[in-house]
């Protein structure tokens, strides 16, 4: 079985088994990779020394979220993916240890409230981790349907909000300085143009029905 068929099963099986929600599951580790690969091929030309560290990213890109506390507590969910992780040698034992302080400092909380941390020469393989998550943001239907999970609200409560999530949050990410990657600044205005007719087009559902 390849790794990536053993990173997806186990994603599958830890999503199930803490009911986490589509807005965080397969789907979403499957995008944040895509993001990862992205900035990493922006920037491996520039900084050659990351391409030793392409495993670790990809890794943790695609499970950073099954230890996510909305679902779960954070250290049994590190827990379980450290036994994973061993159970294959899939990371050397100092790159777990960096993959478990990437994705318990990673979240917009956690930033927001702390900072970046100081990893050295994994300090861009944390911002690519990082910054591939924060632009799967601007997905507003996912946080429409997390709010719909969430909070058991009906689709016009879940939508204002999301909305309010979007307003005082995402669409606030550039202005909060919290892309440093050419990669990120640049899709993540794509994406904030995305977001806006994705929350105008469900504005004019709810006028219509």
């Amino acid at each position: 079985m390849t790794l990536l068929n053993k990173l997806f099963n186990f994603t599958l099986y830890i999503a199930s088994k803490y009911n986490i929600d589509e807005s965080h599951n397969i789907m979403h580790s499957m995008n944040v990779l895509y993001y990862a690969n992205k900035i990493f091929e922006s920037e491996v030309t520039k900084s050659p020394y990351i391409k030793n560290q392409e495993k670790l990213i990809y890794v943790t890109s695609i499970l950073h979220d099954m230890c996510d506390k909305k679902y779960m507590n954070e250290e049994e969910g590190i827990k379980n993916i450290n036994e994973f992780l061993e159970t294959d040698s899939f990371l050397t034992p100092d790159q777990l240890a960096i993959s478990n302080q990437i994705m318990s400092t990673m979240s917009y909380s956690k930033v927001k409230k702390n900072g970046f941390p100081q990893l050295g020469d994994y300090q861009k393989a944390y911002n690519i981790v990082r910054e591939s998550d924060l632009l799967t943001a601007y997905d507003f239907d996912r946080c429409l349907i997390y709010q719909m999970h969430a909070n058991n609200d009906n689709y016009l409560d879940a939508f204002n909000n999301a909305e309010a999530l979007f307003n005082n949050r995402v669409l606030k990410h550039n202005e909060d300085e919290l892309f440093l990657l050419d990669y990120s600044k640049y899709e993540s205005i794509v994406l904030h143009q995305q977001a806006l007719d994705r929350i105008a087009f469900h504005k004019r559902m709810i006028s219509k029905f």
